[in-house]
Formats: structure tokens, sequence, C-alpha cells
């Protein structure tokens, strides 16, 4: 029996010894799981859509081919709008009104006989033709993009692919200046040789050449998609991307969906909408000690007073915003059939957005920082796409809904993130606020001057600060 109970208890601790570490292992297993879980990044369902006209056909598979396009015009085209201008109508404005009560009639009869008598639209079609244009078919709709590849590659030096996203009233037109000193740094004098990118610019659909959709529910994140769909298609497989307005949050929806697809993501205007206790307590003590909340003596100079800049100064100019949020149809109407009203609600955006003190101007400041060619050739391309309601409705797809609880409210932003804070921008967003949801931040710039149209009006300076961005996160 002796002997018995030792091979016994032999036996038993023979087990043990194999059970309590596999059963260690596996508790230890479990716990490293659930770290981990904790701390994975969430991101945006990628998800599907179809934006033709119909149901998506159940049978047969989408064209993905990339065609070649070319922006063309006719006699008629040009004759329907001198037509049109011959016959427009104006308010009387109110004396020392400037631009206080939006576009001065006075000025806009200056910028419509320009438009009659002098411009060439024909000669701006040349222009707009000197970069590759394309579309292919994506979801149902066609989307038109242009594709720039530098002439020149220093040796040794890997080109960058690089996706810049325009936003509202602007177009793809806005980079026709930025985009030879980024495929042509050294070119231009800027000393970057060792930054190359070949650039990618499409149209959000529903803007100029890309067809609008035919389905309710067209938002950012369906742009998203789309654009990361559009850069799979040319062969990319990591990119950099780069906006502002609309394209900042296409762009940002773009680095929370995929972000093992997109190397850098650069801004120059940021969606920071949390608001709470934190944020109030915040702007309560910035105007005090900005230290304790980690603002800085620019940030304080950007902010406040914080009611006037913020809070009045944005109702002041965001009038627009709550029509195109809510009907954008019926006021759409009225743009989409007269140039000359579509050209002053247009242009008073590039008057105020550039810099709110042109408000003062007769002018609207509008030549100081643009030329009238480049200004209505940026109209021109709703007007003769017949795009402003269906640009105008990306408003009422992104606003509408609560934001609370939309797909990104609760993803951050993991992917390296440069940000360029021009001082003449809409509103300011501190570094402090912005981290709560951009985690990873790289670069952060106080630009010396500027406003919301950064690559129309300050192509230097943009390009300076994206390459600087891309330099830091290659040597990562």
């Amino acid at each position: 029996e002796s002997i018995l109970s030792r091979i016994r208890s032999f036996e038993y601790s023979q087990k043990n010894a194999v059970l309590v570490p596999v059963a260690a292992l596996g508790v230890g297993g479990m716990l490293v799981y659930w770290l981990r879980s904790r701390h994975k990044i969430k991101t945006i369902e990628m998800g599907d859509g179809w934006w033709g006209s119909g149901g998506r056909p159940l049978k047969g598979k989408e064209d993905e081919s990339i065609r070649p396009f070319k922006i063309e015009t006719s006699d008629k085209e040009i004759e329907d709008l001198h037509h049109r201008l011959e016959q427009a109508r104006y308010a009387l404005p109110l004396e020392g009104a400037a631009f206080h009560y939006g576009f001065n009639s006075s000025y806009l009869r200056k910028v419509v006989a320009y438009w009659r008598n002098q411009f060439d639209w024909r000669k701006q079609v040349d222009i707009l033709n000197k970069y590759s244009h394309f579309q292919t078919t994506i979801e149902g709709i066609d989307i038109h993009f242009i594709h720039v590849k530098p002439s020149y590659i220093p040796h040794g030096r890997a080109v960058q692919p690089l996706l810049m996203v325009h936003g509202w009233p602007g177009s793809f037109y806005e980079f026709y200046k930025i985009i030879p000193l980024l495929t042509d740094p050294a070119g231009h004098s800027l000393n970057e040789g060792d930054v190359v990118f070949e650039v990618i610019c499409p149209s959000i659909p529903g803007y100029g050449f890309s067809e609008a959709p035919h389905q309710k529910g067209f938002d950012a994140i369906a742009t998203a998609r789309i654009f990361h769909k559009l850069m799979n298609r040319l062969g990319f497989k990591q990119y950099y991307i780069q906006g502002g307005d609309w394209g900042s949050r296409i762009t940002t929806n773009m680095a929370q969906m995929l972000p093992q697809s997109v190397k850098g993501l650069h801004l120059n205007f940021v969606f920071a909408g949390r608001q709470g206790l934190r944020r109030m307590i915040s702007v309560m003590l910035g105007a005090y000690v900005p230290w304790l909340v980690g603002l800085t003596k620019e940030d304080v100079r950007r902010m406040y007073p914080f009611i006037q800049k913020n809070i009045y100064e944005f109702l002041r100019e965001s009038g627009y915003l709550h029509i195109q949020a809510t009907k954008p149809d019926t006021a759409g109407c009225g743009l989409n059939d007269s140039p000359v009203g579509l050209a002053a609600y247009i242009l008073e955006k590039f008057s105020t957005w550039t810099d709110k003190s042109f408000l003062h101007k007769d002018d609207g400041g509008l030549e100081s920082k643009y030329s009238l060619d480049e200004l209505l050739t940026n109209v021109m391309i709703y007007w003769v796409t017949s795009s402003i309601v269906s640009s105008m409705r990306f408003y009422k797809e992104n606003i509408s809904k609560d934001p609370s609880l939309t797909a990104d409210a609760r993803v951050g932003v993991y992917v390296p993130t440069g940000i360029a804070a021009f001082p003449h921008e809409l509103v300011h967003t501190p570094h402090a606020w912005a981290k709560e949801i951009f985690k990873n931040i790289i670069t952060y710039s106080y630009m010396p001057r500027g406003g919301h149209f950064a690559a129309f009006e300050e192509p230097k300076l943009l390009a300076q600060d994206i390459m600087h961005f891309v330099r830091k996160v290659e040597q990562l």
C-alpha cells in the first residue's frame, strides 16, 4: 500500500507539473489578448456603396478602366454664358457697405464686365488641360482626377504618391500652383530635392467633372472609401494624403478607415468637433493661464476674445452652411441658372475666408491675393458642369446627422499627422485640442500668413510644410 500510495502521489505531482504551466500559459495568453484588444486601433468599417442611377446591376463587374479625359468647350456654351451675363440685374449697394452685407454689387458689375469682355475661357481650358486628366467608374459614378508625375527624379530618390483633396467652393484647380512645387521642388528653389511627389487630385463626386451621386446619403465616409479605391486602382498600396475644408474631413476619414494604407496625413484645416466640460474649462482658463491648459501665446492671440472670434465671426460666415445643410436644392436652383449669382455666391467666400478684414474693402480684397482669371476659372468649373447644387448637397449629407452618432465620431487618428495652422483660417484649432483626435502629430506649424484656401493663396508655404512633414515621417 505504501508503494502504491507513492506511485499515485508521483503521478499526481507529474500531472500538476504539466497542468500548472498550461493553465498559467492559458491565463497569461488571455491577459495579453485582453490588453492588446484594449489598445487595438479602432477603424471605420470600409463597407461598400452604389451611387449610380437605379439599383446596382445584379450581374457584370464594374468597368475599372482608367480613361483619359479632356476638358472641352464650344461656341454655344460661351455664347449662352455671354447672353446671361448681359442680361444680369443688379441691386444698388448701401453706401459704405463694402462687403459687410455680402458681395458688393458695384464691384460685382466690374467683375462681370471683365468676365464678359476680357476673360478668355478657351485659354483657361488650355491651362486646365496642361495636366493629364482621367476618369474612372467607382461605385456606379464617374470619378474625375488629375495625375501629375515628376518630369525628373533625382538619383536614389523615392517618389511619394500624394492625394490632395479640395473642398467647397473650391475645385481641383486650387492645386495648380502647388503641383509644380511638389513634383519639381529643386527646380523651384525649394531646396527640398530629397522629397519628390507624384500628385493625384480628384474632384469630389458632385463637384466639377466628377459625376454627382444619384442616391441619397453620399457623405465624407463614402468619398473616403471611393478615394481609397481610386488610389488602389492606380496601383498604390501606401500613400500620403492632404486636405483642407471638406478635403480635411475626407482625408481624415481615409486615415481612420485604412490606416495601413496611409503613410501620413497632412491638413491645413482641422475638424475638432468634440465638445464638453473639458473643452469649456480649456476655453475659460486659456485667456488667463493658457500654459495650464496647454495653449501657447500664439493660440491665445488667434483665439481670443473667444466670443468674437469663435462665435460671432463664425455665425457671420456660416449662413450658407445652414442653407446647404438643410435645403440645398432650393437655393441651388437660382445659382445654377445665373452665372452672376453663382459668381457672387462663390467669390464672396474667397474674400472673407482669405482674410476676415477684407469685409472692409469695397472690392473684398479679392485681387490682392488672386487674379480675376484664377477666380473666374474656378467659378466656370461649377458653371459648365452645373455642379453647384450637387456640391451643396454634400453639406446636407454630412451635417444633417447627429455628429455623435456618425461612424467616425469615436475613432481616433493614429497615422502620422502634420497640421499647418494658417492665421486667417475660419477657426483656429490649437495643438492641445487637435491631439484629442490626432494621436500621432509629427508636425504642427503656425503658418506666418494665409487663410482658408492655402494651396491657392500660399502654395509655396504649404508645399514647404508638406515636405517638412513627409521628411520627418520618412525618418521615423
